[in-house]
């Protein structure tokens, strides 16, 4: 009873609101009325129908206003009713875990069941994440002396992941809980990858830089008026500045392609001719290391998308490097052929050559950049560690692919395929 009467004092109230605001309206409405009644002479029963349309225009819009608010909060309670613990968890990408006083599981979303497996309702958190920062960390929030906290964790099984994991209350005098977990795993790759790169980089370079100033040094002391010796140490200082400068070049050539990683399309590039190119530039390459260079092209054009000067400089590294490590097979076979699988139609180019090979532990990592399979064979060949990267690079802008194939004694094989369309 008490709640009804409140409720039509505040209607009453709404209503005297409404009347006192549109007071001047009102007043004018009025005047109107009476004018029109002194003039014309209506009955008084029409002027008494028009001041009460008046009065029900000043109230009955606000009231309906008042009603269409509380109407639009109602539905907003409603939905945010509907919204339960576990659909709000399900719409998390993270794992997510809602635990309770005593490190129970109360509700894991599928991210959690999928990152962490045999985990459920009734299960303990300690049992499960015995590791000492997740001990700490459920410590330190059930105790009640954190709101919340941070944590670095490392989940070994199946595969080693690294998250970032929160904890926190969850809304007041719950006894409820949750974890989240950002999984930083991609994050710590790349950042290692990173420092393993400017550590390679900074080492790449150091050497022949070391190696300048040892000659400097020699050349300005003990050899300062020895001509034979000067001669000799700046031959030496001559090519490890090139060496240098290749390798300059090779990261220039990396960062470039990383900044632009998608192809513009609309461009066709012949193969044959491009190819030939690279074939022709490397001639007195071939003739100092005594191999010859055969051709086996396919017959009808042979066209694919793309851009010339990146597939040149692709060609042009994979055949330098069966130049100088295949020389002692005497050849290298560079062939240009069709492949039509369905989806996977495209041009195969293959440059094959029959020295050494290499070995098959070596072949998955080969295209990182820095690898190599003999370090000092390398550096005696100018190589940066740098060529088989900057190839894979350029193919993942072409949608192409490049497939090795090799086997001790019997020489290794590089095949890029380059789709057609």
């Amino acid at each position: 009873m008490a709640d009804l009467d409140a409720e039509q004092r505040g209607i009453a109230q709404t209503i005297a609101t409404r009347l006192w605001n549109s007071r001047w309206l009102l007043a004018a409405g009025v005047v109107a009325v009476v004018v029109v009644y002194a003039l014309a002479g209506i009955s008084a029963y029409v002027v008494l129908a028009a001041l009460l349309l008046l009065l029900a225009a000043a109230t009955l819009p606000a009231v309906g206003t008042g009603q269409s608010a509380e109407s639009g909060a109602a539905i907003e309670a409603i939905g945010l009713q509907r919204l339960s613990g576990e659909y709000l968890a399900a719409a998390v990408a993270d794992p997510l875990i809602i635990f309770d006083r005593t490190a129970t599981i109360v509700h894991a979303n599928a991210a959690a069941f999928a990152a962490f497996g045999g985990i459920a309702p009734g299960m303990s958190l300690s049992l499960k994440f015995r590791a000492p920062e997740m001990q700490a960390l459920l410590d330190g929030v059930l105790s009640g002396d954190l709101a919340s906290d941070v944590v670095d964790y490392t989940e070994k099984l199946p595969v080693e992941r690294a998250y970032r994991v929160s904890a926190s209350s969850v809304g007041h005098a719950t006894d409820l809980y949750v974890l989240v977990f950002k999984d930083q795993s991609e994050a710590r790759r790349i950042d290692r990858m990173r420092a393993d790169f400017i550590a390679n980089a900074s080492h790449e370079l150091r050497t022949p830089l070391a190696s300048i100033a040892g000659f400097i040094e020699t050349l300005r002391g003990p050899a300062r008026n020895d001509p034979a010796a000067r001669d000799q140490f700046l031959q030496i200082m001559q090519s490890q500045t090139g060496r240098m400068a290749r390798l300059i070049d090779d990261l220039l050539s990396l960062s470039r392609l990383e900044m632009k990683p998608y192809l513009k399309p609309g461009t066709e590039v012949d193969l044959r001719e491009t190819v030939d190119s690279v074939i022709d530039s490397l001639g007195p390459l071939a003739r100092e290391n005594s191999v010859a260079i055969e051709r086996d092209y396919a017959d009808g054009p042979l066209d694919v998308p793309g851009d010339r000067d990146e597939l040149f400089q692709v060609f042009e590294n994979l055949l330098e490097n069966a130049c100088k490590y295949g020389q002692s097979g005497g050849r290298v076979v560079v062939s240009i052929a069709r492949s039509d699988a369905g989806s996977e139609s495209g041009i195969d180019v293959t440059i094959r050559d029959f020295g050494p090979g290499i070995p098959e532990e070596h072949i998955p990592r080969i295209t990182e950049r820095f690898y190599r399979v003999d370090v000092e064979t390398s550096r005696t060949q100018k190589g940066t560690g740098l060529g088989l990267s900057i190839v894979k690079h350029i193919l993942t802008r072409h949608n192409a692919r490049l497939s090795i194939k090799s086997e001790v004694g019997q020489g290794a094989a590089f095949s890029v395929h380059l789709p057609t369309h």
